[in-house]
């Protein structure tokens, strides 16, 4: 969930990687700039092939109503930043995190309930990541990581600074704060401003610029298929490609269509080890206001009109891996 600065010309996307640079000057002084489709992105839209995945792990948000996500499974950010981490979670973002149930809680019918709301002038929310950090694709093997979300349900100038989104950050994140963007950031799912939209980025290398362009990364978005995506559940997914050593990926998917492909051979190949080649940890979050949602509406966000109350509904997050083709050559040939 990086902050992606946008020429004005173009519709402002931003990541939400954190940016980790030292002044936070800087932070203040970016404009969003939508991503564009890398050179090895797919033109049309293609569903996704069968692949031999087994499910890791998995969270369905079961539990009484007003009850907070498993402490076991996940941890509750607070506040406006990382101790010693960039203001503002590096994003210019203008919530504050709680741990409040009104702000995040169990709907009680399998759901995660994460609800911005205002109190003067003042926006709170809620966010939570995994306590795990090793989500991984095995060398050889493949990494799955998907979520069922349905966006608050918000449109127009009620919608504006809204800014929903799960994504993942490297495991040397933690507790670090300052080495983003090396580290790697999956950006599964983004939205801001009610629009009918899925962002999915990738933020690597050195900010700014780098082989990932930052702050604004490797990007694209699209509609979401058959209803719009804040009129129901949408499955949003990512998927990290390393079968072939040459020739490895992380492809974007919303309801089993691929809408973005990053290639491995886009940038050098430290820079994509050092973005892909470890673990992540997950985050789910509703943001207010900050570079993304400002530079698409091109305004400071959220505004007077802005609505308290939308919610981020998520009914499952799970992970899953596909070992490498060896591994399971030899299951199979030991089954036999």
């Amino acid at each position: 969930m990086s902050m992606k600065i946008r020429e004005r010309k173009a519709i402002p996307v931003r990541k939400r990687a954190v940016l980790l640079v030292a002044g936070t000057a800087l932070v203040a002084a970016y404009a969003v700039a939508l991503p564009t489709a890398s050179a090895g992105q797919a033109t049309t839209t293609a569903s996704a092939a069968p692949t031999p995945f087994k499910e890791v792990w998995r969270t369905d948000f079961d539990g009484a109503a007003g009850s907070r996500p498993s402490a076991d499974d996940w941890i509750t950010d607070t506040g406006t930043g990382y101790p010693g981490g960039p203001a503002n979670w590096g994003t210019g973002e203008r919530e504050t995190y709680t741990d409040r149930p009104e702000n995040l809680q169990l709907d009680g019918a399998g759901h995660l309930r994460i609800s911005a709301l205002k109190d003067g002038a003042t926006w709170t929310s809620g966010r939570i990541e995994s306590r795990r950090t090793d989500f991984a694709a095995p060398a050889g093997g493949k990494l799955r990581i998907e979520a069922s979300i349905r966006m608050p349900d918000l449109s127009g100038d009620a919608a504006l600074g809204y800014w929903p989104a799960f994504w993942t950050l490297g495991d040397a994140y933690r507790g670090n704060y300052r080495n983003w963007p090396g580290i790697g950031e999956f950006d599964v799912m983004e939205n801001v401003n009610g629009i009918d939209k899925v962002w999915g980025t990738l933020h690597c290398g050195v900010s700014p610029g780098g082989p990932c362009n930052e702050t604004q990364g490797k990007g694209s978005s699209r509609a979401c298929p058959g209803t719009a995506c804040q009129a129901g559940f949408h499955t949003y997914a990512l998927e990290l490609d390393r079968t072939d050593s040459a020739a490895e990926s992380l492809n974007w998917y919303v309801d089993g269509q691929r809408y973005h492909t990053v290639k491995s051979s886009e940038t050098d190949a430290d820079t994509w080890a050092r973005a892909t080649h470890h673990g992540h940890f997950l985050l789910l979050n509703l943001a207010m206001g900050g570079g993304f949602p400002d530079g698409v509406a091109g305004r400071a966000t959220p505004t007077d009109a802005t609505r308290p109350g939308g919610s981020l509904l998520v009914d499952h997050v799970a992970v899953s891996v596909a070992p490498p083709a060896r591994n399971r050559a030899a299951r199979q040939g030991a089954a036999s």
